[in-house]
């Protein structure tokens, strides 16, 4: 058994490498002078470490610009799918309305259907309510999403119904009931769902790329998309950029993965 272990966690070790190896190597090539990472073979670290490239982008790029834009559409975004998700989510879980169970049942099959079908629909109707080439147009998206809407409902199936009996008998209307009782037992899920939206938001490359045409507009991966092309030799200003878009995230996941993994390990077993 020992000897089995020991294989099992050298085998976890050789995985573990093997993923992270890409990014160490793009934070170790952020570093780099120019031209140092075209070399053969490849060097794995730095001669000379150096910050020029991170200047050039915030100083020369804009980038300093994009990185407001990613963070504020990903936050109003993570805000405004909270606010419309997690009270639907309770109420197909737990208030009884007519058509409750068709309703849900023909959402949860829209899941089945691509997303990039809607794009072009959804860019015309809001091209025709001039909401192209602004934020808002950016966010519509994000404002319910199917997929959240069935975590939060599978998550508050949990929910004793006796708790919600005794509330009311207390005389807590169903506002209460909802800010007091249900917003604290769903953290888990919140949390989980926040950082899942968050995360997508912050990542989404297509929908910024149709929706968004002026340049300062663009959010980090259309940035980094645009500035490609123009520098598509500098490999070192390239992954410079690439970190800059990946860090926040990736810190921020680490930071909440413990809520994140046990809101989707919850909602797994739900219903």
């Amino acid at each position: 058994m020992k000897i089995r272990a020991i294989l099992l966690n050298l085998a976890v070790a050789l995985i573990a490498l093997v993923v992270l190896f890409p990014l160490v190597w793009m934070v170790s090539v952020s570093f780099m002078a120019t031209g140092e990472a075209a070399t053969f073979p490849p060097p794995l670290w730095p001669k000379v470490w150096t910050l020029e490239h991170y200047r050039d982008l915030f100083l020369n790029q804009g980038m300093g610009r994009y990185l407001w834009n990613s963070f504020a559409l990903a936050t109003l975004a993570t805000i405004l799918a909270l606010g419309f998700t997690v009270p639907a989510g309770y109420a197909f879980a737990k208030l009884k309305f007519k058509g409750r169970e068709r309703l849900f049942q023909l959402l949860v099959a829209a899941l089945v259907v691509p997303a990039q079908i809607g794009t072009l629909p959804l860019f015309l109707m809001l091209k025709g309510m001039g909401l192209v080439n602004t934020y808002a147009g950016a966010l519509v998206p994000w404002l319910a999403s199917i997929f959240g809407l069935f975590l939060v409902r599978q998550y508050a199936l949990s929910i004793p119904d006796e708790m919600l009996e005794a509330a009311r008998i207390d005389g807590a209307g169903e506002g209460q009931i909802f800010r007091r009782v249900v917003l604290p037992t769903l953290q888990p899920i919140i949390v989980t769902l926040g950082l899942f939206v968050f995360l997508g938001s912050w990542n989404d490359f297509l929908w910024p790329l149709i929706i968004l045409t002026d340049q300062s507009n663009y959010t980090l991966p259309v940035a980094l998309a645009s500035l490609s092309r123009e520098h598509v030799q500098d490999v070192e200003l390239m992954m410079a950029g690439a970190v800059v878009t990946v860090a926040p995230v990736l810190i921020l996941f680490l930071a909440l993965q413990r809520y994140y993994i046990r809101g989707m390990l919850a909602g797994s077993v739900k219903g």
